[in-house]
């Protein structure tokens, strides 16, 4: 571990390597510290949905390329349970080829450390940031490896793990759990994803390979309840909620479960300190925005730090810099998902039927159905 670099990137995650890739050709030097001690790919079974616009950021660092287990959204369905109305978002409409993309987080997240060991950046695995002082000119970082305790001093500290950094949070509970499964379906996907609202929360069908990524939302109770069925069970209750769009569920494994909550941080700047991605903002995964937030955080401070020089680097009109320009992206998607959640997870008649008023008007005007399409793609600064 390095006593100085220009900058400290806590969290070793995706969006933390995209940083760093993003930072590796700049003269600055950069100093990863990742908590966990093994970055092979057996770690974190899950999928990822990436925008398009996510994809056009990997494929400037030169990762896209590498991916293998990639699968297109070409169009989204989106429905209420119970209710009129419907609307679909096409990659066609949107003269793209696909509105997003189904990946290994695994898959993603080896190849972008595959790429960093490529390049002059260290690194440091099992290493946990415990405190973030700051000092005239430069943050330091407090981290333990092991059984020692290190100091490291940096320009920019820039936060990327959600459990780690001091900021102030604003928490909201959804009383919400996501179940997430893989499942196999009657009908082929043909690249379409599902998200269909029902009272007790979302449920969105993601396709994958050859079948979908579930995450399916209910009360903590619900899906206690859903994991502790067998597998027949499952698939049976899975089709009575879901319908019959995919046909029947023929198989489910990996289920898994986490809680949903919104939090954010009331500010991502203090001085010679940034957070970005989930130690900015954690998100509900209703219309899968969370994620994509966070790789346009670390792209768009990439290009501000490359802008700066390291007598400026960290500094407070910097920061405030970065701060104002993410505030309408971040303010913005955070409103989107939580108004979704409280718009459509209950079953009031007069919302309900508000609700297939917006969905059909969603479909039959096209102006709304084509900048409800490039926020969730490409953020507020599409």
């Amino acid at each position: 571990m390095q006593s100085h670099s220009d900058i400290i990137i806590v969290g070793g995650g995706p969006v933390g390597a995209t940083l760093a890739l993003a930072l590796a050709d700049t003269p600055f030097s950069v100093q990863v510290l990742e908590a966990r001690t093994d970055l092979s790919r057996a770690t974190h079974k899950r999928t990822l949905a990436l925008s398009y616009n996510s994809r056009l950021i990997l494929e400037r660092l030169g990762i896209w390329d590498q991916l293998q287990a990639v699968t297109a959204i070409t169009d989204i369905h989106i429905s209420q349970r119970g209710g009129l109305g419907m609307s679909q978002l096409t990659a066609a409409e949107e003269s793209l080829p696909a509105l997003g993309y189904v990946v290994d987080y695994a898959e993603l997240d080896a190849a972008l450390h595959d790429a960093l060991r490529q390049t002059a950046t260290q690194v440091v695995t099992g290493t946990r940031v415990t405190d973030i002082q700051t000092n005239t000119g430069y943050a330091q970082v407090q981290a333990t490896r092991g059984n020692d305790t290190h100091h490291v001093t940096t320009r920019l500290a820039v936060v990327a793990d959600g459990g780690a950094g001091q900021a102030q949070r604003v928490t909201q509970e959804y009383d919400q759990h996501a179940l997430l499964a893989t499942v196999t379906t009657e009908l082929a996907h043909n690249g379409r994803a599902f998200e269909r609202f029902t009272p007790e929360g979302p449920v969105a069908l993601l396709p994958s390979g050859t079948g979908f990524a579930l995450v399916w939302t209910g009360t903590p109770e619900r899906v206690a309840a859903l994991l502790a069925l067998n597998d027949d069970d499952f698939l049976h209750a899975l089709h009575q909620h879901f319908g019959d769009r995919v046909g029947q569920f023929l198989t489910v494994s990996a289920r898994s479960s986490f809680p949903l909550v919104l939090r954010y941080a009331k500010n991502t700047v203090a001085p010679h300190q940034v957070l970005i991605g989930n130690a900015a903002q954690t998100l509900h995964p209703v219309a899968g925005q969370g994620f994509n937030l966070g790789l346009r955080d670390a792209w768009e401070l990439a290009q501000i730090v490359r802008d700066s020089t390291k007598h400026n680097l960290g500094d407070a009109r910097m920061l405030q810099q970065f701060q104002s320009q993410r505030r309408s992206d971040t303010g913005s998607s955070i409103f989107f998902t939580d108004m979704l959640v409280r718009l459509f997870s209950n079953n009031q008649p007069v919302l309900k039927h508000a609700r297939s008023l917006g969905l059909m008007a969603l479909q039959y005007l096209p102006p709304a159905k084509h900048f409800v399409a490039r926020r969730m793609i490409f953020g507020a600064r599409a």
